[in-house]
């Protein structure tokens, strides 16, 4: 059975305390950053994991805290992990949790809780914290004696990672945590000396209770996880793909971020999408698989080329809103539909051929089966003539924003200014939709945003577990003004930390992608207003560097002086002020 982690030889202190256990555990499961916001309840997991080795990273929210664990996941293929106090400290991180799971990324979240003796009885931030967590998790976990610590964890890191990934939830007692000599005194001076046949019951019943919550822990030890490969496609798909594949006249296929769940094989994937040789279109943690000058990859006009296509083959992209459920494949087309998750394969689309098992797997068994793969040369000449006349429309406008500068003009910046080696974090509405048109990521796992979820706040996360992941690689944050409000404040954590996330905020003073319809449509900006707010004076003041973008001619020079002041270690938010647009009327998504 294969095992990684961290030197198995550190030995275990006597009478280990949780916390001790718990980063054992972490350490043998190749666990390098454990995310947190601190609290009483977990403070015995940080110290126990920051004296194992493992980089204790501290932030200003609990969500980021998650959602960078989550970045570290899908970036590196281990587990991410957060530590989140009782109460609060575990409801902050719901939506970041229920993020993950939409997602499919693994990762554990570690959660404080109340002693076990107190548990329903009103103590601080107690609450049926299972109940909330349960259905945005695979499985959640309730520990109530330190024997079944390391058992617990152990199985929630493989749950994490088993056939379709998702977040696992293990609620760890304060009680469990502190060393035994420490609970015991705190359980002696609550219970007093006992006096009266009442309180020496009481004192006999904690004991007893303590008894129980400390005994058996000994020959308990951490194995570090078991070789996890991902699942193969089912048995017949490849050679029913094959055939179906070999009928077809234009077929297209259309990667999502479910073809990325193996990270490690990301490089053999890419080969095999270009063996394979079908015009393709990427999405999610796709984008940047075949890099920025791929003679396959169609960027634009998707929805006309799914209407023309005669098979579809969707790898990891269920037939949601994204597709117009479905809706946008004509109803004669072929497709065949590759994903670990059952549900998601039909979801509104009864696909032609289903394959069970990882489609990143599914792909490049079929281009070994096919040498030479599948070239429809004709097909593929008349998708890149209509892709180019797009993007030459899109690169040939004229700055037209009513204002400052224009958003799609700063995007084209972007993309030159973007590093060969940068790594892209989209967390925003219109700007950052309208940044999908022009950047092209450079390198597959270049690309991060939330999923099918469209979760704003992720920015600041994932930006944080990508910089830590990919130490010196320019990180570039995309922000809407909206979107901002969430994290501005881990600008605060970037300096902390010394990362030089580069952060570029599309300020527009306005939840542009809603505004735009319902302005239009019910005559009312309620809501929808914010104010043109000085970010980098902001960033300033928690103690990154700030800039001010708000002269269009200067669009290249600042944001060369973005990037060069974020390899010092500082991190940097450039306020670029965008005018308005109409680029994406008509945009919207229910």
């Amino acid at each position: 059975m294969a095992r990684h982690g961290a030197d198995r030889t550190v030995p275990r202190a006597p009478q280990a305390s949780g916390g001790d256990l718990v980063a054992e555990v972490l350490g043998r499961h190749g666990v390098r950053f454990l995310f947190t916001l601190c609290g009483g309840h977990i403070s015995p997991i940080l110290a126990a994991a920051k004296a194992r080795g493992v980089r204790v990273v501290d932030t200003r929210h609990e969500a980021t805290a998650v959602f960078a664990a989550d970045a570290v996941a899908r970036l590196t293929g281990v587990p991410g992990v957060a530590a989140v106090t009782a109460g609060p400290g575990v409801t902050n991180a719901l939506t970041a949790l229920q993020n993950a799971r939409l997602a499919q990324t693994p990762l554990v979240l570690l959660g404080g809780a109340t002693a076990t003796v107190l548990r329903g009885r009103g103590a601080l931030q107690d609450v049926d914290q299972i109940a909330l967590v349960a259905p945005v998790v695979k499985r959640a976990y309730r520990v109530s004696k330190l024997r079944d610590l390391v058992p617990a964890l152990e199985e929630a890191f493989a749950v994490a990672r088993d056939g379709v990934p998702g977040p696992v939830f293990v609620e760890c007692p304060v009680d469990l945590l502190y060393p035994e000599r420490v609970v015991r005194g705190w359980y002696a001076s609550k219970a007093g000396t006992p006096k009266g046949l009442v309180a020496k019951a009481t004192r006999w019943y904690l004991d007893r209770h303590l008894d129980a919550l400390f005994t058996g822990v000994d020959g308990v030890d951490a194995r570090g996880p078991a070789s996890a490969p991902p699942p193969p496609p089912e048995a017949g798909s490849v050679g029913t793909a094959a055939l179906l594949l070999g009928r077809s006249e234009r077929p297209v296929a259309l990667l999502g971020s479910g073809a990325l769940l193996d990270p490690a094989g990301a490089g053999a994937l890419a080969r095999a999408v270009a063996e394979l040789g079908l015009p393709v279109y990427l999405s999610g943690m796709a984008r940047g698989l075949l890099g920025p000058a791929s003679l396959l990859q169609c960027r634009h006009r998707r929805t006309d080329t799914l209407r023309e296509a005669d098979l579809v083959l969707l790898a990891g992209v269920p037939c949601d809103f994204r597709l117009d459920y479905g809706r946008q494949i004509r109803p004669d087309a072929v497709v065949i539909s590759a994903n670990r998750d059952s549900a998601a394969r039909a979801l509104n689309r009864r696909p032609t051929l289903g394959v069970g098992g990882d489609p990143g797997l599914f792909l490049r068994a079929l281009a070994d089966a096919v040498p030479g793969g599948f070239p429809r040369p004709e097909w593929l000449a008349r998708l890149r003539e209509r892709d180019a006349t797009r993007g030459a429309e899109i690169s040939a406008a004229p700055d037209g924003a009513r204002g400052a500068l224009d958003p799609v003009a700063l995007c084209r910046s972007l993309e030159e200014a973007l590093p060969e080696d940068g790594l892209v974090v989209a967390d925003g509405g219109d700007f950052v939709a309208t940044a999908s048109y022009v950047l092209r990521p450079r390198a597959p796992l270049s690309w991060l945003d939330p999923g099918v979820f469209g979760t704003l706040g992720v920015g600041a996360g994932f930006a944080l577990g990508a910089a830590l992941c990919r130490p010196g690689a320019p990180v570039l944050l995309l922000w809407g003004d909206g979107s901002a409000g969430y994290g501005l404040v881990e600008v605060d954590t970037f300096v902390r930390h010394g990362l030089g996330v580069v952060a570029v905020i599309g300020n527009d003073a306005a939840w542009t992608q809603i505004a735009r319809e319902q302005v239009e449509v019910l005559g009312d900006d309620v809501g929808t207003v914010l104010r043109s707010t000085d970010y980098h004076a902001a960033a300033r003041g928690l103690g990154g560097e700030g800039l001010l973008l708000d002269d269009p001619t200067r669009r290249g020079p600042v944001l060369a002086e973005a990037f060069r002041l974020a390899r010092t270690g500082r991190p940097v938010v450039v306020d670029a002020r965008l005018g308005k647009t109409a680029f994406r009327k008509g945009s919207i998504s229910i």
